[in-house]
């Protein structure tokens, strides 16, 4: 089996990684990849929005499968382009992906189907609009801009002076471009949070093994959101109660929801969840898999992946496949000084040849290119460094050990990943 992976971050890299461990799989290319994805997968430049590009490209190398890693090229409508032509590939249609592409859509079809979230204020196309409505709302309320805008287009105000620098920032300097157009204002939701991820081939589906997200880039999740500073998994997170609720009030009424609507959705749906004291609501969908929460889920996989995705794209998904090893992984990201805001490339990254000796331990390049000998810096969060143990205890030691090896100018990481995982389980069980 020839398999195609578009994009070039995390995710792509661990997806890479795990499919190159299956007896199927004879080759991988990685479009465009990264520095460390160039070691187990043939990098190809190319732009994960382009469409009609990445089209072309897999015309050109005939791929038996096809995995798309992030969302611009399912929002732009790759899985459609594919599926018209016979080309098998894991990702929902475009009218499936607006769940990620829109926060109104997603917003409105969780209140068509009755699925529990927090309360709608209103929509808003004008900054003076959002600014009236925020001034009669209590605080603190959620603003969220409505497309794309790459993890860093919610805002939790707790005041009014944050609350209208980030509509003015957002709908009057264009600062997250088209993804800021409109503004939704919803109730906060108070609890823990939790990544609840399917794959399902449109009628068949399957729960992943549970993650938490660390969103804010300091300590004890202080400072500006980011695209996730790592990431754990436990099965501590999911007891079988919360589990079965989750599946009845939340996952079920979501895929009757789709297939009323004739969406047949085919890949992976996550499910960002709050667990509240009055049960679990939904937070966000995203239509594909979380980065860096698929770096911890594939450190416990025990099923050959390709299998089961190719599965999934002919519609004979068998969830029965999908085994887990017990005992917890983590991931925790490395990210370059000044991220989630402004940040300088190109600096040199230490240590990584030194990682390779501590057994449990895999490092998952983000932000990396290669340079003669070097690896250097290419981006906001560079590395993820992965560990899975018998406990969560030792799944962070051995993270932790590895990450005190790395060493690249102005890298920051949490300290603290993972450090609140043994008490979250009775939140919303």
């Amino acid at each position: 089996m020839k398999v195609l992976v578009i994009g070039g971050g995390g995710r792509e890299h661990a997806l890479v990684w795990k499919m190159k461990q299956s007896p199927r799989v004879e080759k991988i290319w990685c479009a465009p990849g990264n520095g460390g994805i160039e070691a187990d997968a043939e990098c190809l430049p190319a732009d994960p929005a382009d469409v009609p590009a990445l089209v072309a490209l897999a015309e050109h190398l005939s791929p038996d499968l096809t995995i798309v890693g992030p969302e611009l090229p399912l929002v732009n409508g790759l899985g459609d382009a594919f599926r018209t032509r016979g080309w098998p590939i894991v990702a929902p249609s475009q009218q499936a992906a607006q769940l990620e592409g829109s926060k109104i859509f997603a917003k409105e079809f969780l209140h068509r189907h009755g699925i529990p979230t927090a309360q709608m204020y209103g929509v808003y196309d004008t900054a003076e609009a959002a600014a009236s409505a925020l001034s009669r709302l209590n605080r603190p309320v959620v603003i969220k801009a409505d497309g794309l805008c790459a993890g860093k287009g919610v805002l939790v105000a707790q005041d009014a002076a944050s609350a209208e620098d980030f509509v003015r920032r957002v709908m009057d300097q264009n600062e997250l471009g088209p993804g800021g157009k409109r503004l939704l204002l919803e109730e906060t939701l108070e609890g823990e949070e939790l990544s609840f991820i399917i794959v399902t081939d449109g009628q068949h589906y399957a729960p992943l093994v549970p993650t938490r997200d660390h969103k804010r880039i300091f300590d004890g999740n202080l400072g500006p959101n980011t695209g996730g500073m790592g990431a754990y998994s436990t099965d501590a997170l999911l007891p079988p109660t919360l589990r079965q609720k989750i599946l009845v009030s939340i996952v079920e009424p979501t895929m009757r929801g789709l297939a009323s609507e004739g969406v047949r959705y085919q890949g992976f749906l996550y499910i960002g969840l709050m667990l509240t004291a009055s049960g679990p609501m939904v937070l966000e969908f995203n239509c594909r898999l979380g980065d860096p929460e698929t770096q911890a889920i594939v450190a416990r996989m025990d099923f050959d992946l390709a299998q089961a995705l190719s599965d999934l794209a002919a519609g004979t998904l068998e969830p029965s496949q999908l085994k887990w090893k017990p005992g917890a992984s983590v991931c925790v990201v490395i990210a370059s000084e000044g991220y989630p805001g402004k940040y300088a490339v190109g600096k040199k990254i230490d240590g990584l040849t030194s990682v390779k000796s501590i057994n449990g331990v895999e490092v998952f390049h983000a932000g990396t290119q290669r340079q003669g000998d070097s690896i250097i810096t290419t981006g906001g969060r560079v590395l993820g460094v992965t560990a899975a143990g018998a406990s969560i205890d030792g799944a962070l030691s051995l993270a932790y050990e590895a990450a005190a090896k790395i060493h690249f100018d102005g890298m920051q990481y949490r300290k603290d990943i993972g450090a609140q995982a043994g008490r979250v389980h009775a939140v919303g069980d």
